[in-house]
């Protein structure tokens, strides 16, 4: 395991001709709003090593090359991985290529995971003793360290396997696409002022109550970010939700925060929010709702997908109640869809 600046520079030395690299993580997440980054974990077809963050003062010489124009980050659901290293680097990778998305386009099971697809495509079972680690836990046991090693060590071979199966079928595009889906800044930096899409519950409260909800998901946000402690620290979903129905009061101290907190952010004052409640499907609906999801069947059958790729129930009936903003009205799906679409309009 790499734990000083010399190894690190004689490892990046050693892959710095290396474009394709197999990336993973391993961080903590329990006690704070941001993940705590302990490792990292590369493999490249010269070396795998893995990098002890918590070890090194200064992460630059890695991160400028992670972070290269030309280099592909080849990740197994990449999206905690990205935010993890974002939280420290501030940066996003240039090209990407997640081995779950790139199952699924072909039909693995969705959201399988590393170890599954590893054992499908190289007949290789890997253990999963160390999954529920502390990752800050120094010294790390031999076994973790091996562990986390194992997390890369096949990445390269799964990758290619995808990869050329996808060419075959002409999907490149398609992975491309979701690629870049991941590589929205918005994913890892959200936007306090849409804070309220995580509140759970929001939707079933007075409409009237909406707007003040909003305000104080806002106002969590932003003490969670700062304090760097875990949204439902600062103030619970239910809390929340009671707070904004005037059915409890803020104790005079979080008050003026909340009332300091809005006059600072004027755009808070008069969020934008659209809850649909979520009303079960009238019978009108319902026959709507076959029609397309047999369509879209006969269609992911055609392309070697699993239904769910293409189009999610919950879509669909967002789709028949006019919200066009749904996955499948939009790339590669749309693509592949829109002709149908039209007929069953």
């Amino acid at each position: 395991m790499i734990k000083t600046p010399d190894q690190l520079n004689d490892f990046l030395l050693a892959i710095q001709d290396e474009t394709e690299l197999a990336i993973d993580t391993e961080f903590k997440r329990v006690s704070t709003y941001y993940p705590i980054l302990c490792l990292v974990q590369i493999a490249t077809e010269s070396a795998t090593d893995c990098i002890d963050v918590l070890a090194l003062d200064d992460l630059e010489p890695l991160f400028n090359k992670l972070y290269q124009d030309d280099c592909l980050w080849i990740v197994h659901s990449a999206r905690q991985d990205i935010e993890a290293m974002h939280c420290l680097s501030k940066r996003l990778p240039q090209q990407l290529f997640d081995t779950q998305i790139a199952a699924s386009l072909l039909n693995h099971p969705m959201q399988v995971s590393y170890q599954a697809l590893t054992q499908t495509l190289q007949n290789v079972y890997l253990e999963k003793a160390y999954t529920r680690l502390d990752w800050t836990t120094r010294p790390l046991p031999a076994e973790a360290i091996e562990y986390a090693l194992d997390d890369v060590r096949y990445l390269l071979k799964n990758y290619q396997q995808l990869q050329a199966q996808l060419q075959a079928e002409n999907k490149l595009d398609w992975i491309a696409e979701e690629a870049q889906s991941l590589l929205n800044i918005d994913l890892y930096l959200p936007p306090i002022n849409q804070a309220w899409q995580r509140v759970k519950g929001l939707s079933r409260i007075n409409k009237n109550a909406h707007l003040l909800a909003a305000q104080l998901a806002a106002w969590r946000e932003h003490r969670a970010q700062t304090n760097n402690k875990p949204r439902k620290w600062i103030l619970a979903d239910d809390q929340l939700l009671a707070y904004a129905l005037g059915k409890e009061k803020l104790s005079n101290k979080a008050l003026k925060h909340f009332d300091d907190f809005l006059a600072e952010h004027i755009n808070i004052q008069n969020i934008e929010i659209s809850v649909s409640k979520n009303n079960p499907a009238t019978k009108t609906e319902k026959a709507q709702k076959l029609i397309l999801q047999k369509l879209i069947q006969e269609k992911a059958n055609q392309y070697n997908l699993a239904v769910e790729v293409m189009a999610s129930s919950k879509s669909l009936l967002k789709y028949i109640r006019g919200d066009h903003s749904v996955m499948f009205c939009q790339g590669w799906r749309y693509q592949l869809l829109q002709g149908d679409l039209k007929n069953a309009e």
